[in-house]
């Protein structure tokens, strides 16, 4: 009786050491630990991340025909202007002394002219007196349309000098907000070649754009009145929205790489954001709500050899994978690992979409394998996993 107790107990000793073998690794070591999240319920948006440059719908630049030392400045950065306002003057006596001397022109030519007419009309009636020769009338006719056409001339001559006395005034030609003044009191331009520019003009700050580079991979999924949010360093804290207005068809090229011009509309009631702030910009390109979400650690897990051997033993395990599809794992009623093939859809960067058969909002989903001994888990891809499809993330 005593030898059949014996052999239960050593019986009982022989279960539970098999057990205990059985839940740790072939190296001794204990059974890992899993890290769990919750499939969660909620909304996904999908973006595309570029960077562009703030500034004005549009932009004048204001500069002078005329040459000469700038005499006085009226306006300075960030004041507001008028269409007309007098912004400048450049010094005006050399082109007031070129008007009277093409007036002075003028009324020679004129006199001139005046008096080839007196003769012409006295050799006129000489002619019909048969005084005088039609070779010598026709001379005198001659002479006097020169001396029309040099009329004429200095007439169009000081017409140029009053214009070019004009352009030393030099005028706002919009409503806006002078963003650059380039000269000083006493400097001299010359506007042989080009006209120098002596302001910039932005037409109105409360209407600005942001001119986005857009990877050529990315410049699909953009489109006209797409919305966007962006941030700018200044206000890091501050998320601001817009709208896309137009997508360039112009290419750049840089280091190989091909990129496009999206225009983006900004409202800038506030005034918070400034010509040539630099933008970072996430276009909307997708967005699904109510639906059920995982981390996205849960699509890198690495399996160990025995969630393998699970998934090897699943009917789902030979279903062939998709671009669409992936492996993420769920605890059973015994707490271990159960593989579950997902569909998965839209993806933010942090979590993506996932349909699955059975799987609800609240269960539980292994994010990361802790081995014993370590803080650390292994987070590594999952080599049955797919890549998330229909909407990767780029950045938002």
């Amino acid at each position: 009786m005593n030898g059949m107790k014996i052999t239960a107990a050593v019986a009982c000793v022989a279960i539970l050491a098999g057990t205990g073998w059985f839940y740790r690794r072939a190296d001794g070591r204990e059974a890992p630990a899993w890290r769990t999240a919750a499939v969660e319920r909620g909304s996904v948006r999908s973006t595309v991340s570029a960077t562009g440059s703030l500034g004005a719908v549009q932009t004048i630049q204001v500069g002078t025909q005329a040459s000469g030392q700038v005499a006085a400045i009226y306006v300075d950065y960030n004041d507001r202007v008028r269409k007309g306002q007098l912004l400048a003057r450049i010094d005006p006596r050399l082109q007031a002394q070129a008007v009277e001397d093409a007036q002075a022109q003028l009324e020679r030519a004129t006199a001139t002219m005046e008096q080839a007419d007196s003769d012409h009309a006295r050799a006129r009636q000489l002619y019909d007196a048969n005084a005088i020769t039609a070779s010598e009338l026709s001379t005198l006719q001659s002479n006097l349309a020169i001396q029309k056409a040099s009329v004429k001339s200095a007439r169009i001559a000081l017409d140029r000098a009053r214009q070019n006395l004009a352009y030393t005034t030099i005028y706002a030609p919009i409503d806006g907000v002078i963003v650059e003044r380039n000269v000083d009191v006493g400097q001299t331009v010359a506007a042989s070649f080009s006209a120098p520019q002596l302001f910039l003009i932005a037409n109105d700050l409360a209407d600005m754009r942001i001119l986005v580079s857009v990877d050529e991979s990315d410049i699909g999924e953009i489109r006209t009145g797409q919305p966007v949010t962006f941030t700018v360093q200044a206000y890091p804290e501050d998320v601001f929205a817009g709208a896309v207005r137009q997508v360039r068809l112009q290419s750049k090229t840089q280091d190989n790489v091909v990129s496009y011009t999206a225009v983006v509309g900004v409202k800038n009631r506030t005034g918070k954001l400034l010509p040539g702030m630099t933008a970072t910009v996430h276009f909307l390109t997708g967005h699904a709500d109510d639906v059920l979400v995982v981390p996205n650690a849960a699509l890198r897990v690495r399996p160990t050899p025995e969630m393998l051997a699970r998934l090897r033993q699943t009917t789902d395990a030979s279903a062939a994978p998709d671009a669409s599809s992936a492996i993420i794992w769920t605890l059973d009623a015994n707490g271990a690992p159960a593989p579950v093939r997902v569909r998965t859809g839209l993806s933010d960067g942090r979590v993506t979409q996932v349909e699955g058969i059975n799987l609800v909002a609240g269960a539980q989903v292994v994010i990361g394998v802790l081995d014993p001994g370590s803080s650390d888990p292994a987070a590594s891809k999952n080599p049955f996993q797919a890549p998330p499809g229909g909407g990767s993330d780029k950045g938002g």
